[in-house]
C-alpha cells in the first residue's frame, strides 16, 4: 500500500522520473518483449538519458515554451521518453494515432502546428513525410526506429506519384534517435544545469499535452490539457485507487500511448516506480502467464476474454465448478493481479461480477478527454456495477435540467485550440463543462450514464429516440459486440447486431448457426420488453463484418462512430424496410 502523502504535492510529469534515480537509478524500468522468455531492459538511468537528450536536442532546435511536438508510433520506450523530454523542455506533447489515415496524421500535424515530429516503423514513416506541409512549421523529424529508411519511403510515396520533400529539407529535418542521443550526450556535457534549469522553469500551468478527440464525426478537436488538469486528475486517480497499488508493482502494458489511458498507465508506473513489461496486444495472454503482473488495465475486450477462457468447457466437454473456475483465471491472469482497470468503454455488468466472485474487483470509472480524463470511478470501498461510480475528490458533478452531466473541477479543460465557438458551446453560461452524456443519480449517491445526448433518432411519426439509450440495453449481453439503431425518418427503428465472434463461435460453432440467431431473436426481444413501442426494434440484421479502428467504424476508443457504420452498412439497414415500404 502506498502512502498517499507522499504524492500531494503537484509536480510535471518528466519530474517524477528524475525524483526516483537517488534511488532507483540502476534498477530495470522497462522490461522489452524480443520472443519467448526473452527481454531487453533500461534502467531508469538510461530512460532518463533519454528523456533529457530529447529535452536539450529540442531546446537547441528552437521548440519554444508551448510549441507543440507531436508523437507518431507505436509503443516503445522511446515513445514515453520522447513525451516526456518534450514537457521537460517546455514543450506541449501530441500524440498521433498509429493507426491514423494520411489525412487524419496530416490534419492533426497542421492543426496543432506542430514544429517537431517523432515517428517509427516505415508506413508510418512514409504517411509522415505525405502529411508534411515543408512550408509549415515542422522543422524536425525524429526516427525512433534504427531500421527506418527515409530512401525507402521516398521511394515508394515517388513510385505512387506522391510528391516528396527536397532532399535538402529531409537532410535538414531528419534526425535519427541515436544521433539525437549523441548530440543530447554533448549538450549535457558542456552544461550540465542546462536541462534541469529548463525543467524546473515549467510551470504547472503550461499545457502538457494537446489529445485530438476521436469523436464520432466531424474533424477532430485540439485538447490543450495542463500540467495542473492532469496532475490533480493524477493526484484524485491515487486517492481513489492507491490501497490497491504499491510502490515497485509489475505491471504489463499494452495499451497504446498515443492514448490518455495508456500513456497515464506509464506516468503512473513512473511515480510509483514500476517495473513496466512492454508488450504487443497479440502477445497479452503469454505474457501474462510468464510475467504474473499485480497492476493490469485494459479495454473491455481482455477482460471479456479472460472469462470467458475461465468459464470454458473442460477437455472433457463438462462445465468448470467454481473452484475450477478461479484457478483457471489465476492461471490465464498470472495468479498475482492486485489491480485490475477497465476503461475506454462499459465493461459487461456479468464480467465484473465474474471478478468480483474470484477475489478480483474490475475498477471501472467515466470521463472523457476534456476532463483529463476522469470524472467518477467505482472504488474498492464503494462500487456499485450498475453506474459509473461517485464523483473524484476534485470533481463537482450536477445534472442539468435535461439530465446533461455538468462538470467542474481543477481537472477540466480551458477550452479547444483554435476553435472559440466549440470551446464556448463545449461549457454552460456559468462555466461548468457540458459533457453530452446524460446521467441520472442513485439514492446511494452513484452516477449512472442513461442517454448520449447529441444522437437523436427522429422517426417518421414525430417521435425523438436517443438511439444510445437502447443500444446500452445490449451491453451486458455476452453474445453482442455492439448494437447499432437505425430509422432517423422511418416508421420504425431496425438494428445492425455484430456478435461477440468468441463468445458465438464458442456457443454455437459458427455464425451462420441457425441456433445463434434464434438466440439473438431472444436477446432483441428482452430489450424490446423493457421500450416503448415506438422506441422497440421491429427487424434486425447479424452483421459478419466487424466494426473496427482501422476501417473507421469505431474511435480510438472503441466507440462506435453512427454516421460512418450508418454510410458502410447503409444497404444492410435499408434492406430491413423493402417489405415495408408504402405500407401503410
Amino acid at each position: 500500500m502506498i502512502d498517499f502523502a507522499a504524492y500531494q504535492e503537484l509536480r510535471i510529469a518528466p519530474r517524477a522520473v528524475f525524483d526516483q534515480l537517488p534511488v532507483r537509478g540502476d534498477a530495470v524500468r522497462f522490461y522489452i518483449d524480443r520472443g519467448p522468455g526473452t527481454w531487453d531492459t533500461v534502467t531508469w538511468n538510461a530512460f532518463a538519458e533519454q528523456i533529457r537528450a530529447v529535452g536539450l536536442v529540442l531546446a537547441q532546435r528552437g521548440l519554444a515554451r508551448g510549441d507543440r511536438a507531436a508523437i507518431f508510433s507505436a509503443n516503445r520506450v522511446e515513445w514515453i521518453s520522447s513525451a516526456l523530454g518534450i514537457q521537460a523542455a517546455g514543450g506541449v506533447m501530441v500524440p498521433v494515432y498509429p493507426a491514423s489515415t494520411v489525412e487524419q496524421a496530416s490534419y492533426v500535424l497542421s492543426h496543432s502546428d506542430a514544429v517537431a515530429l517523432f515517428v517509427d516503423g516505415q508506413t508510418l514513416l512514409e504517411r509522415a513525410l505525405e502529411s508534411w506541409d515543408t512550408s509549415g512549421p515542422l522543422k524536425t523529424i525524429v526516427l525512433l526506429g534504427a531500421k527506418l529508411s527515409v530512401e525507402k519511403a521516398v521511394e515508394a510515396l515517388t513510385a505512387r506519384g506522391v510528391k516528396v520533400p527536397s532532399a535538402e529539407a529531409l537532410a535538414a529535418a531528419i534526425v535519427p534517435f541515436s544521433a539525437l542521443m549523441e548530440a543530447g550526450a554533448k549538450l549535457h556535457a558542456a552544461d550540465t544545469n542546462a536541462f534541469e534549469s529548463r525543467m524546473n522553469s515549467v510551470s504547472l500551468e503550461d499545457d502538457a499535452v494537446m489529445l485530438y478527440t476521436s469523436g464520432t464525426s466531424g474533424n477532430p478537436k485540439g485538447v490543450p490539457l495542463t500540467h495542473n488538469n492532469v496532475g490533480t486528475n493524477g493526484r484524485d486517480w491515487l486517492e481513489c485507487n492507491g490501497p490497491l497499488v504499491s510502490e515497485g508493482d509489475v505491471d504489463l502494458l499494452w495499451l497504446p500511448m498515443s492514448h490518455i489511458f495508456g500513456f497515464g498507465e506509464a506516468c503512473l508506473g513512473n511515480t510509483l516506480g514500476f517495473e513496466t513489461y512492454l508488450v504487443d496486444v497479440k502477445n497479452v495472454l503469454p505474457k501474462l502467464t510468464e510475467v504474473r503482473p499485480h497492476v493490469f488495465m485494459s479495454v473491455p475486450s481482455l477482460w471479456e476474454k479472460f472469462a470467458t477462457l475461465a468459464k470454458a468447457p473442460k477437455a472433457d466437454g463438462s462445465e468448470p465448478n467454481a473452484e475450477e473456475q478461479q484457478a483457471k483465471l489465476a492461471e490465464v491472469t498470472g495468479g498475482r493481479l492486485r489491480f485490475c482497470l477497465s476503461g475506454g468503454a462499459g465493461l459487461k455488468r456479468e464480467v465484473k461480477e465474474f471478478f468480483k466472485a474470484n477475489g478480483l474487483l474490475i475498477i471501472e470509472g467515466y470521463g472523457l478527454t476534456e476532463a483529463s480524463p476522469t470524472l467518477t470511478f467505482n472504488t474498492h470501498k464503494a462500487h456499485r456495477f450498475d453506474t459509473v461510480g461517485k464523483p473524484i475528490p476534485s470533481v463537482t458533478i450536477q445534472l442539468a435540467e435535461d439530465g446533461e452531466i455538468l462538470a467542474k473541477g481543477p481537472n477540466i479543460f480551458r477550452g479547444y485550440h483554435k476553435d472559440p465557438v466549440a470551446s464556448k458551446e463545449a461549457f454552460t453560461e456559468d462555466g461548468w463543462l457540458k459533457t453530452g452524456d446524460v446521467g441520472e443519480w442513485t439514492e446511494d449517491g452513484f452516477l449512472k450514464i442513461v442517454d448520449r445526448k447529441k444522437d437523436i433518432l427522429v422517426t417518421a411519426g414525430g417521435k425523438n429516440v436517443p438511439p444510445a439509450n437502447i443500444e446500452q440495453r445490449f451491453q451486458d449481453e455476452p453474445l453482442v459486440a455492439h448494437a447499432v439503431v437505425y430509422g432517423d425518418g422511418e416508421k420504425f427503428l431496425v438494428a445492425g447486431i455484430w456478435p461477440n465472434v468468441e463468445n458465438a463461435v464458442a456457443q454455437f460453432g459458427s455464425l451462420e448457426s441457425p441456433d445463434l440467431k434464434a438466440a439473438l431473436e431472444g436477446v432483441v426481444a428482452r430489450v424490446n420488453e423493457k421500450l416503448a413501442s415506438y422506441e422497440s426494434i421491429k427487424k434486425w440484421a447479424l452483421v459478419e463484418k466487424p466494426l473496427t479502428v482501422e476501417g473507421g467504424e469505431l474511435t480510438a476508443t472503441l466507440k462506435v462512430r453512427r454516421k460512418q457504420v450508418y454510410a458502410k452498412f447503409k444497404e444492410t439497414f435499408v434492406n430491413l424496410y423493402i417489405d415495408t415500404r408504402g405500407a401503410g
